[in-house]
Order: C-alpha cells, then structure tokens, then sequence
C-alpha cells in the first residue's frame, strides 16, 4: 500500500493544505484596526470595522473547516479506506457500470454529510450575524437535497458515459470522453438558466418600465440584440447583489439579481450590464469555453495514462485495479497541475475584467461603473485590501481599487 504513489499522494495533500493556509495567514496578518488610506471614503470607519470582523470570522474557520477536511482525508489515505471501501462493495456486485456508479455515489454522499454542519454554521452564524442570509432552515435544506439529486441524476449520467467509454473505446478513450464532456459542458451553457436555475430560484421578465427602457437604449446603442432580461429572487437566500450573462445566440440573457435592482440606480445598473455586454462583445465567454474545454482534452489524455494502474489502486489501499480508484487517485496527483491551470485562467480572467470595465467606459459609464461597484463592495463587506499573492493566486476579479484605477486610465485616453 504505501508506494511511491501513495507518498506523491500524501505530499500533495500536505503542501496543498499548507500553501492554502499560507495565503490565509498573509491575508490574516494584512488586517489592521484603522482603515488605510486608500479605503477612506469607500469604507467609514464602521463599516470597515464590520468588514474586518466578517474577514476574521470568515478566515478562522477556514482554518477550522480546513484542517478538519485535511485529517479526514488524511485518515483515510494511512488507512486506505478508499481501497476498502471498493472491496466491500465488490462483496455485492463487480460489475463494470454498478460498481463505480455505488462507489462514487457513496463516496458523495458521505462528503455531503461532513460539508453540511460546515455550510449550516456559515449560513446560519456567520451570514445571520453580519446580516446576509435571508436563508430559512427549510430553504437550506432543499437546497441541499437538490444539489445531490442533480449530483447523482447528472453526475451518474456523464460518469455513466465515459465508463461506457472506456470499456468499449480502449486506447481512443480520451478523445471521445473529451468528446461527449465538451458537448455536455456546451448544452449545459446553453441552457443552464432554463433548466437548472428553475429548481432554486424564480425567473421573471424584467417588467416594463425606466429601468427596461434604459437598458434597451443602452443594447441599442451598442449594437446588441438583447431581448432576454430577467430578474432573478436571490434575495430569498441573501442580501448580497449580482448580475450575470449567459447562453449564446437567440438563448443569452442577463440575469439581475433583485438585491441588484433594490441597492443601484438605473444608471448603475446600466453600467454593470454594460460591463456584461462587454464580456460577450470581446468574446471572453466564448474564448473562455473554448479553453475550457482544450484543458479538459489535455486533462482526460493524462488521466488515461494513470487508468488501470495496479501501484495506484494500491496506494489507495486496493488490490484490483478499476476504472474508480484510477480516476480518484489520478484526481488526487493532478491537484498541482490544476492549482497551476487556475492560476493561468484567474490571470486571463483578471485581464478580461479589465476589458469589459474599459468597454463599459466608452459608453460614458465608467463612473457609474465605479460607483456601483463601490455600493456592492462594501454591502458585500468585501476585502478591498488583500494580500496581493491572495490576488495573484486566488482572485478571478482584480480588486475594486485595481478595477478604480484602471476605469479612470480607460476614461483618461478617451477624453484624449
């Protein structure tokens, strides 16, 4: 059992846990009592006392949550219960699709029951003290059960397929489950809102009126043929604000959160969208997918290099090499490839961000921008102050300072 598999398992996960914790400490240490300079005038002195406190609270059980996941999976590693657990399930069935559709099923389920006291103390102590969840106990819990019946429905379909894949395709199984993961990824973008958002939350149009009317003149405009504006119920479940974009062709739409609508103006709420358009007009949405799903290409070639490895069945504690335990320890080796892969896409994302606040600016709206980003920071009780290897390494959005300065570089170079 412990191979040199098991030990490169091992080490992953312990320098995986203490980088993390790493970036936590520096963000921790970064935290002082008086507001610094460039935050006065976006927080007062409350306000950014709440924020600090929400951080700390948010942070040390971090750790707590953390640490505890880390032994957990510890445990289970020294004591190869990934491998026992497969064993005593082939007590009842070894067949090809049975066996790792019980195995993973078993495996989440489990998760989902150590996560839930962690999620129920984040919604119902921390958000309830600082004022965010709007959340009931029953509302959680449906959540919950939705979130694993779509885990195991969808899930257990695509895992079906690519086991399926894998048993009849042989030394081509990574190229035709790269096929049918990036036609499913492609249909779950096309109709994400219409089929999943359903089940959590009410969609209605966005009713006739001021609002509407600008944000018709703004798609005019701007050459964009936006039909599809919906508002989303998010208050239901928390105070905090939001916007998204999503689909593609006659399917996109905008979607506002009904938080979004209660704290902006109209012209706020104009420029956030200006800034959505401004994703779909550079193409970041499409650019995005498209490198998507080239990683998920090099991801299932290398995974089909670690499939059936006797070593690696036994560095989880097995004696039967499976199609399971392959995937699982692969998923295991892979962590620092993926930390390195999300490092890349956050610096692209950061870059797109840039972009469409930049687009949002030649509409004139770059202050509009900046002061509705201001109001949702700091209802949000965001950090505006992180650690900057925080941003580097964790940080899809620059921070609302970068984002500032580089809304008034974008209006600058028009004026000139």
């Amino acid at each position: 059992m412990y191979n040199l598999y098991f030990f490169i398992i091992v080490i992953v996960v312990v320098l995986n846990f203490v980088w993390s914790q790493l970036l936590a400490y520096l963000n921790r240490e970064r935290m002082s009592p008086d507001i610094p300079a460039e935050l006065k005038g976006i927080y007062d002195e409350k306000e950014y006392r709440k924020q600090q406190s929400y951080q700390k609270a948010n942070s040390h059980f971090g750790l707590i949550s953390g640490s505890f996941s880390f032994v957990v999976i510890l445990f289970v590693l020294l004591y190869g219960l990934f491998g026992w657990l497969d064993n005593t399930l082939r007590e009842y069935t070894d067949h090809f699709i049975y066996l790792p559709l019980l195995f993973f099923g078993i495996f989440l389920l489990i998760n989902e029951i150590i996560e839930l006291p962690f999620g129920w103390y984040t919604t119902f102590h921390i958000e309830e003290k600082f004022g965010f969840n709007k959340a009931t106990p029953k509302i959680f819990l449906s959540d919950w059960l939705k979130g694993i019946f779509l885990s195991v429905i969808i899930g257990g379909l695509l895992l079906t397929a690519i086991i399926l894949i894998y048993q009849y395709t042989a030394e081509y199984f990574w190229i035709w489950a790269w096929i049918a993961v990036s036609l499913f990824s492609l249909l779950i973008s096309f109709f994400y809102s219409e089929w999943i958002v359903p089940l959590f939350n009410k969609q209605v149009p966005l009713e006739e009126g001021e609002l509407r009317s600008a944000i018709q003149s703004f798609a005019s405009k701007a050459s964009f043929d936006l039909k599809n504006i919906y508002v989303i119920d998010g208050s239901k479940r928390s105070t905090k604000a939001n916007a998204y974009f999503t689909g593609f062709g006659k399917k996109k739409r905008i979607v506002l959160y009904d938080t979004l609508i209660k704290e902006l103006d109209t012209n706020e709420i104009v420029a956030v969208l200006a800034h959505e358009t401004g994703h779909y007009k550079k193409k970041h949405i499409v650019y995005s997918l498209i490198l998507s799903l080239f990683t998920t290409g090099i991801t299932f070639f290398i995974l089909s290099l670690f499939l059936g490895n006797q070593q690696l069945t036994e560095a989880l504690g097995g004696n039967i090499p499976s199609f399971h335990l392959s995937l699982l320890g692969f998923s295991l080796l892979f962590t620092p490839i993926s930390e390195i892969t999300g490092l890349f896409l956050n610096i692209l994302s950061r870059k797109n961000e840039y972009e469409a606040d930049s687009y949002a600016s030649q509409f004139g709206l770059g202050d509009a921008l900046i002061s509705g980003l201001k109001k949702l920071s700091v209802k949000s009780l965001s950090n505006l102050n992180p650690h900057p290897l925080v941003v580097f390494w964790y940080y899809s959005h620059p921070t609302l300072l970068q984002r500032i300065k580089k809304i008034k570089e974008s209006e600058k170079s028009l004026d000139c």
